[in-house]
């Protein structure tokens, strides 16, 4: 029978521009690391603030990635 397997890890990434771009960062390091991503889901949103204005967007990802034979 044959299937495939998957793993799911978390990451958090952090941007000075906005939650898009914090997406962005996060799925283009976690490439440079670990093969066969194959999605990733949102897991938390979260921004930083100073004086009542947005300084950081942060999220927490759930990064899947399916496993070599």
């Amino acid at each position: 029978m044959a299937g495939t397997v998957a793993r799911v890890t978390e990451i958090t990434a952090r941007s000075d521009t906005s939650f898009e771009d914090a997406i962005r960062v996060g799925v283009e390091r976690a490439s440079r690391t670990v093969r066969n991503i194959t999605g990733a889901w949102v897991k938390e949103q979260k921004v930083e603030l100073s004086d009542g204005s947005i300084t950081a967007w942060q999220v927490d990802l759930q990064v899947t990635f399916v496993l070599d034979d």
